[in-house]
């Protein structure tokens, strides 16, 4: 039976309706980003370092690289113009797009991407997040970061070798600000809290947990297999959680993604770091949301805003708790 469910953190009303997952062509196989083949000219590869601006950031061993920062040679922001909205007519609004946009090369390996990060790796990607966004708040004018992580042309990469952007800004998006409206509606604490632990007490949408997260396809699910990965410890910022912390929630993305690969293959996807506000006050937990690209949006979805899923959180979870189990036991038994 097909419903609607609201999203507690946008207010949107999602659409379950699975029987469309019948149609065929239904989900789409990942694009290679345009120099899939081509490393020697790889921009973000080993020996390739002049071709992009100076590294703000390198983490690794002396003489070497294993993640970099670098700016973004086409920023979306830049500068430090002041935010001045200006009105230029009635309907005429505009301000300066300054800002900070940076590219977090996550790996030397033009061929490993989040899913496939060894654990020093997945640490030290976690660990220029924090670092780059605690550098954000201390730049006078930003007010907000948002870390992103595109794979696969259809997600919005440009560039096949695996990277994020780490984009400083001088305004709270609609996004955020829609998400803390609704941390502000919840009458019962934190809403994500909240979601976090009854998810994990019912069980049907959880995919894994451990001692410092919980990784689950929300019940407002809007796309197919999406997920959302939540700390156990209430906090507002992620550049001011503990390292463990940190580094256990990039664990928890890493294994997330695995298991999308397990049983979907190598598919398009965006990552997306949720994180208050720097100086916001009221309620807010960060997170992680994993956003696979499967299906596209029509004209419904572009019209009212209102996105259709054609498979459930219920069955999408346990599609990936079996994918988690086989994934373990080759891991065993690569062991023995």
């Amino acid at each position: 039976m097909n419903q609607l469910r609201l999203d507690p953190l946008s207010g949107r009303w999602v659409a379950v309706s699975t029987d469309r997952a019948q149609r065929q062509g239904t989900f789409l196989p990942r694009q290679p980003a345009p120099d899939a083949d081509d490393i020697a000219t790889c921009p973000f590869c080993p020996g390739n370092e002049g071709d992009t601006l100076p590294a703000l950031e390198a983490y690794g061993p002396s003489g070497g690289w294993l993640v970099r920062v670098v700016p973004n040679r086409y920023p979306a922001f830049e500068g430090d113009a002041p935010f001045v909205v200006e009105h230029r007519g009635p309907v005429f609004t505009e301000a300066p797009a300054s800002g900070i946009h940076e590219v977090l090369i996550l790996s030397p390996d033009h061929e490993r991407s989040f899913g496939s990060l060894p654990d020093e790796q997945c640490s030290l990607v976690m660990a220029a997040i924090r670092d780059r966004v605690e550098e954000h708040q201390n730049t006078p004018g930003l007010r907000y970061s948002q870390v992103i992580v595109n794979h696969g042309r259809q997600a919005g990469a440009s560039i096949a070798h695996p990277h994020g952007q780490l984009l400083g800004i001088p305004f709270v998006p609609r996004e955020l600000a829609e998400e803390q409206a609704g941390f502000a509606r919840f009458a019962g604490g934190c809403v994500l809290c909240a979601a976090a632990a009854s998810e994990e007490r019912v069980g049907y949408r959880v995919v894994e947990t451990d001692d410092e997260t919980v990784t689950f396809c929300p019940f407002w699910s809007g796309t197919p297999y999406e997920m959302l990965i939540v700390p156990r410890e209430h906090g507002a910022h992620l550049h001011r959680s503990p390292t463990a912390r940190i580094v256990a929630v990039g664990r928890a993305v890493r294994s997330a993604l695995q298991v999308l690969s397990e049983h979907l293959g190598d598919i398009a996807y965006n990552i997306v770091f949720h994180s208050a506000p720097y100086r916001a006050t009221g309620m807010y937990h960060w997170h992680v949301h994993i956003l696979p690209y499967l299906t596209t949006r029509a004209g419904f979805e572009l019209g009212t805003g209102v996105l259709i899923n054609v498979v459930s959180p219920e069955k999408a979870a346990e599609d990936l708790r079996e994918a988690l189990q086989k994934t373990a036991m080759r891991g065993e038994a690569g062991a023995i």
